[in-house]
């Protein structure tokens, strides 16, 4: 079917383009809508008064600490800057029960590149923490050039059962361009960054109102876009991100999205476990830990050599066999249903990571990138030969040519708005959509389903509400529910040896939490499910869908109705 589709081309660092030759910043297909969320409106009667007066403060301190899970969950992970002065980096985290009596962690302190933090120079600090234990009440300081900080409170919860809070795309700075009281929301840097202080708002109230919810939350999965400007300085929009009152005591394990991705800011930021050299770009590569009775996964899909990202699953497989589920998270959303990327740079390596993930047994895909919620139905590999896909450099080398897709064995361009009249190229668009589809839908029914085949694939929203994308016009056959309300959102997803189960929630203007979509839930009997049968078949189930804003159909059809403008994604 004709698919209405503008591409828009992005400048990029002709150097970072040859280090980067086998990755993907990202095409901008489709405009971001003008819905947002404005925090001085939401956040008129609770506290926006206040954040708006520290925001001076606020952007100009890059030394807030970031917490990530460590290797498993005895261990906890810090990361954090410090001022270079006269006097050395001291990466070193005081930890324990007793705040009068904290045991000493040492790590490691490097450089930051110095053109991401202006007239200032700084170290990043990163320190493991081991031997912590479940349902226990903790205590901490880390050291800024040997000068302790106030001394701040963690929790741990029980490992039995598992409650996770899975976010997509805060993105904070997103919402630049956007009108706030008469005026447009700047991106420019520091405290002048307007849209960074909005969204960094929107992203606490978010996280306060998912933990009063949810106190029991043992860490949170963001699927990346924590920030917004690519290939950029942007300490501001990390400080705004990291200064949300929640992070002082949660751990997040965060993917590395299209914005994170070309500067190492977010690895000074962030000290993931388990780090890799597979699926690198500036930012760092894919990573792995376990916690529970699961292992997670986190693969930076920004790199298109799914190769390396195949040898990270069986690391982590391998590192943990006896974990009873297998849980990865990618940025780019390869089955979702946003107009902006689901059926493009999402789905580009659909064809190739599908048979990785079935081969390695994975059990659920958590995805952001779109701006959008989705879930889709059981999936699994239609057991066909298929083409692998990316995007390649222009002829100069200056740029990524996001007007085609190409194919990795043959290297054809394919176009992907073929000009009217076109057959040719209209016929070529419409066989790559066709090698697409290169799933089964497996034939189970309800919202709880037992010892499945297929893979579910969830995209999250965006948390922070900084920046939506429309769905497409009609509803994929591969979507069992979707949902655009213009609001910001989060899943809890809860995990227990035998059972996971899937809760997904916005966030009215008012603050309340209200349910998008069905529980769902997998359970495990530990029964050989290798005789599953599944419908193969094209037709797609009646759908039903919890959104307000939702179409339901039966087959996949990427058009557009709505004129499209060209923007960052």
């Amino acid at each position: 079917m004709k698919r209405s589709l503008i591409i828009m081309k992005r400048k990029l660092i002709a150097g970072l383009l040859t280090a980067l030759s086998v990755t993907v910043v990202c095409p901008a297909a489709y405009a971001s809508t003008d819905h947002y969320m404005d925090s001085s409106v939401v956040g008129a009667d609770s506290g926006w008064s206040d954040w708006d007066a520290a925001w001076e403060t606020t952007a100009t301190d890059f030394t807030k600490v970031s917490l990530t899970p460590g290797a498993d969950d005895t261990q906890l992970n810090f990361a954090w800057y410090s001022q270079k002065g006269d006097s050395d980096a001291t990466p070193v985290v005081h930890f324990g029960t007793d705040k009068d009596n904290l045991e000493t962690f040492e790590g490691t302190a490097g450089d930051v590149d110095q053109s991401l933090t202006g007239d200032t120079v700084y170290e990043y600090n990163h320190v493991t923490v081991t031997g912590l234990e479940p349902n226990t009440t903790y205590y901490y300081t880390v050291e800024k050039n040997g000068e302790q900080t106030d001394v701040c409170e963690y929790k741990t919860q029980g490992t039995d059962s598992v409650k996770i809070l899975y976010v997509g795309d805060p993105q904070i700075g997103a919402s630049k361009g956007q009108t706030q009281n008469g005026a447009e929301l700047t991106n420019e840097s520091g405290a002048a960054n307007k849209a960074a202080e909005n969204d960094g708002f929107s992203w606490n109230r978010t996280l306060n109102t998912a933990l009063s919810e949810n106190p029991d939350i043992n860490f949170v999965i963001s699927a990346g876009d924590q920030v917004n400007k690519t290939g950029e300085a942007k300490e501001e929009e990390y400080a705004s991100y990291l200064s949300a009152d929640a992070l002082k005591g949660l751990a997040v394990a965060t993917t590395i999205g299209n914005h994170d991705s070309l500067n190492e800011d977010y690895m000074y930021h962030f000290n993931n476990p388990n780090n890799t050299e597979n699926g690198k770009t500036q930012a760092g590569g894919d990573y792995y830990y376990s916690y529970g009775d699961g292992i997670f996964i986190v693969l930076n899909t920004n790199n298109y050599n799914v190769a390396e990202h195949q040898k990270t699953i069986e690391e982590a497989v391998k590192a943990y066999p006896d974990a009873k589920w297998r849980i990865v998270t990618i940025h780019q959303d390869i089955y979702g249903s946003g107009l902006d990327h689901s059926d493009t740079d999402g789905m580009i390596l659909r064809t190739q990571l599908t048979p990785v993930f079935d081969a390695n047994d994975i059990d659920v895909v958590l995805q952001g990138h779109d701006h959008t919620y989705s879930r889709s139905k059981m999936l699994y590999g239609d057991g066909q030969t298929h083409g692998k896909y990316e995007f390649s450099l222009n002829e100069d080398g200056t740029d990524y040519d996001w007007d085609h897709a190409t194919n990795v064995d043959t290297q054809e361009q394919i176009a992907l708005a073929p000009e009217e009249g076109d057959t040719d190229a209209q016929a070529a668009l419409d066989a790559f959509h066709q090698d697409n589809d290169c799933y089964t839908i497996e034939d189970v029914d309800g919202d709880t389903v037992t010892d499945p085949k297929g893979i579910l694939y969830m995209t999250a929203n965006s948390a922070s509400g900084s920046k939506y994308y429309e769905l497409l016009s009609t509803q994929q056959d591969y979507v069992a529910a979707r949902s655009q309300n213009w609001l910001p959102s989060y899943s809890v997803i809860t995990l227990t040896a035998d059972t996971f189960s899937i809760d997904t929630y916005q966030i009215t203007d008012d603050g309340k939490a209200e349910a998008i979509d069905d529980t769902f839930t997998i359970k495990k009997t530990g029964a050989d499910t290798t005789d599953t049968s599944a419908d193969t078949t094209d037709s797609a189930d009646e759908e039903t869908d919890s959104s307000d804003n939702t179409d339901t159909a039966d087959n996949a059809d990427a058009s557009a109705d709505a004129a499209a403008e060209t923007s960052e994604n």
